[in-house]
């Protein structure tokens, strides 16, 4: 039998060479990326997105409810794209082997995503910002500029996606955001506390069919909190079923890929490469990188945010806009809610506008995500 060890090791350094090299990719439009996950927007694949976030909108996987709306049909929910492409989901190119996490984005929808459109994305790198982090020292924010469109040429959404680079040595080590949690007993939950948390599950509210009129908004009103979690590792492969998962690879494919990018495969306590998306399943690993565990995917949480909104809009409301900036990790058992605001409404071109604050919190209070969304809504008149 194998007995697995403790592997020790050093990762690959941020260098002013690395940088120099992506500053030269600056607003040069990228030719061939990897294969996105989905490229076309099929009932199945708007499925399993939709539950990869556990999103139960019947607009997103009823065909016979979604029918007898004024879509006519099924459509994507708006946090579909990022399984269209890989550059808005963090697949980010240069300083091999230095750790990318990918961090927020800023959103702006255009048309609705029905179903079977098929998208196709043109993206450059926007920028490179060096920054000075708790977590990990140096960092720096790499952001990308990413637009879809359908089969017919229409521009659906554009976004701006940035990862931070950092060096995971420092992390580990030096790096002071996560000192207190690591250091943490594994919280266990009594069966009181998570009942008392699945009632939030129970009473969530998909506005679905019952329109919401911009008239009947108030600024100052709160959105219903929402809850996602307990984390667990299930929950996260969840995600990346519906998602596809940037390095989720096996046998053949998997050495293709590690062949074809060494940095990459980085062993595993066997010797095994293997790829570094594996801290969202694996928590040996994901404390190697400074990480407090196996944690949730950045991508997953701005999908929640949008999942926040869009309960509340139902289906005649249409997300125009949405923030994601990720400020810490959700390990596994971390629990988070989701609250919103309305901040104010007005109009604009016509359009019936409200502006939202989000932000989400553990259940230890610690502030892990902070949001914003402008929803279009219908009008009485």
């Amino acid at each position: 039998m194998l007995t697995p060890t403790k592997t020790e090791r050093s990762f690959p350094k941020i260098t002013e060479r690395g940088l120099d090299e992506l500053r030269e990719r600056i607003g040069v439009k990228i030719g061939a990326t990897a294969e996105p996950w989905c490229y076309e927007a099929t009932r199945d694949n708007i499925r399993h997105y939709a539950h990869g976030i556990g999103d139960d909108n019947p607009l997103w996987s009823d065909p016979e409810y979604a029918a007898k709306t004024q879509h006519g049909g099924i459509i994507a929910l708006p946090s579909f794209l990022f399984s269209t492409s890989r550059i808005v989901s963090g697949y980010v190119g240069g300083l091999p082997g230095v750790h990318a996490m990918w961090s927020g984005a800023d959103w702006t929808w255009h048309k609705n995503v029905k179903r079977n459109d098929t998208i196709s994305t043109e993206a450059h790198l926007k920028n490179l910002i060096e920054h000075q982090t708790r977590f990990a020292g140096r960092a720096v924010q790499q952001i990308y500029h990413v637009d879809f469109f359908n089969q017919d040429g229409d521009k659906v959404a554009e976004a701006d996606s940035w990862c931070f680079r950092t060096e995971r040595d420092h992390a580990r080590e030096q790096g002071s955001k996560y000192k207190e949690v690591r250091a943490r007993e594994p919280r266990r939950y009594s069966p009181e506390e998570i009942k008392e948390a699945y009632k939030l599950y129970a009473q969530e509210e998909v506005r679905g069919a019952t329109p919401r009129y911009w008239e009947d908004v108030k600024e100052g009103e709160e959105l219903p909190v929402m809850f996602k979690g307990p984390m667990t590792v299930t929950g996260f492969i969840a995600f990346a079923q519906g998602w596809g998962g940037l390095y989720i690879r096996a046998n053949k494919l998997a050495w293709q890929l590690i062949d074809a990018h060494p940095g990459v495969g980085i062993t595993n306590r066997f010797g095994i490469p293997d790829v570094p998306e594996r801290v969202h399943w694996e928590e040996e690993f994901a404390l190697e990188v400074g990480a407090p565990g196996a944690y949730d995917y950045g991508p997953e949480r701005n999908s929640w945010l949008t999942h926040h909104l869009t309960n509340w809009m139902g289906d005649a409301g249409f997300l125009r806009k949405s923030t994601c900036k990720i400020r810490r990790h959700n390990p596994e058992g971390d629990m988070l809610f989701f609250k919103g605001r309305v901040k104010r409404k007005y109009v604009e071109d016509g359009r019936h506008l409200v502006e939202i604050e989000q932000e989400a919190r553990n259940q230890d209070d610690e502030l892990s995500v902070l949001g914003s969304g402008v929803v279009e809504l219908p009008t009485r008149g």
